[in-house]
């Protein structure tokens, strides 16, 4: 890492992301090494690596967990909740204008534009893959760890195929691979009782989940079994932002809380705008009964992220401490080779075959590639580029 960033730095870093990111959590980690470790050199490629092997580990929004922990590791926690705020606020404005005036944006879904974004986003991921591959595969095991890992992610469809994958990474790298020891590259910036807050993070992570469920049996108020919903879904989510979707749709639908219709229009929607996927929890809140539509999405957008935000302070300067020991490092070794493979997975399900349909499409990602691998276009300038293309196809 280099040197310190004010919050509003770390916002305004974050805030361009915002309002460019398309594509979905696997395309939020392409932009988020494009931006941080390609451009403004925040950290080196293994340190990235080594943050998005953190954050799989965690359940919850991998790709905002990354952007706090590049928020953290910047200024520490202001910086993990400038980070946040930064990368979550547009999109959230977005969909809660969406849901508030749903009948004028449901034929602009099904416009060629947004077939341009998906296209623009599997080119982003594409390259981040190519990038994280060459970086982090450089030897007979680690190429093989990758490829295993990209066969298991493909062949196992299931929410704790993921996770397993990478426990079994690491088994591997801590018996099977030997590398370089370096000097951890993860850092939080020296706070007086940094430790003690971690672990307050972590103790109110855990009584709230617990604990929101007797307060709502016993205090049937309506936010109250709101945010325990919310939060109860932000706690067990593994496997990326999609995941969210059976979840809560299994804890809305049944109640009468919102239609099957609108559910559905509104996570459509939000494969439309930029950044994290989470934030489709502004529009359901929106679209809730009752109260002010503002509280109500802020209310669950809150409930949603929070247990990502407590995890990950709650793990952190652990996680520095226990991957300066070798043995770590090597797991981490093949933990970062799975992870590309789980990225060349996702490269393929979901984002290629939601983006390329025909040879129509794969001319404009071919196309698309080439600018932003060979010409180094910028990430949002190609969306742009993609959707206007997507117009006119």
């Amino acid at each position: 890492m280099s040197s310190y960033s004010s919050p509003w730095v770390v916002f305004l870093a974050f805030l361009k992301l915002g309002v460019s990111a398309f594509g979905g959590p696997i395309a939020h980690l392409a932009y988020f090494r494009d931006e941080f470790v390609t451009r403004r050199q925040w950290l080196s490629e293994q340190a990235y690596a080594d943050l998005v092997a953190l954050c799989q580990f965690l359940p919850g929004p991998a790709s905002s967990q990354v952007g706090m922990g590049l928020g953290m590791m910047r200024c520490g926690y202001r910086g993990a909740l400038a980070a946040w705020l930064g990368f979550t606020l547009p999109s959230a404005l977005l969909l809660i204008l969406f849901a508030l005036s749903l009948q004028h944006f449901s034929a602009w879904l099904d416009s060629g534009a947004l077939q341009g974004l998906k296209i623009a986003a599997v080119a982003v991921v594409a390259q981040a893959v190519w990038g994280m591959g060459k970086q982090l595969c450089t030897d007979k095991q680690r190429i093989a760890v990758m490829v295993a890992s990209a066969t298991a992610s493909l062949l196992v469809v299931a929410i704790w195929a993921q996770i397993a994958i990478i426990l079994l990474a690491a088994l591997y790298g801590t018996f099977c691979i030997t590398t370089t020891a370096r000097p951890p590259t993860l850092s939080v910036r020296p706070q007086a009782g940094i430790r003690l807050c971690s672990a307050l993070c972590l103790f109110v992570f855990l009584m709230l989940l617990f604990g929101l469920p007797l307060f709502r049996y016993f205090y049937p108020e309506f936010w109250l079994q709101i945010f325990d919903s919310f939060y109860r879904v932000g706690s067990l989510v593994f496997g990326g932002g999609h995941v969210v979707l059976p979840l809560l749709e299994n804890e809305l639908i049944p109640q009468g809380l919102i239609s099957h219709e609108h559910f559905l229009a509104g996570y459509g929607a939000t494969q439309a705008v930029p950044g994290p996927l989470f934030t489709f929890a502004a529009y359901l809140g929106a679209s809730l009964p009752g109260g002010s539509p503002w509280l109500n999405a802020l209310l669950c957008l809150i409930a949603i992220f929070l247990p990502s935000f407590l995890l990950l302070a709650g793990v952190f300067p652990y996680w520095e401490s226990l991957r300066s020991y070798h043995a770590v490092q090597n797991a981490l070794a093949a933990v970062n080779a799975a992870v590309v493979g789980i990225l060349l997975a996702a490269l393929y399900q979901p984002v290629w075959t939601a983006g390329i349909q025909n040879t129509h499409h794969f001319a404009l990602l071919l196309i698309a590639f080439f600018l932003l691998h060979f010409w180094k276009l910028p990430p949002w300038l190609l969306v742009v580029l993609c959707g206007v293309a997507g117009l006119l196809f």
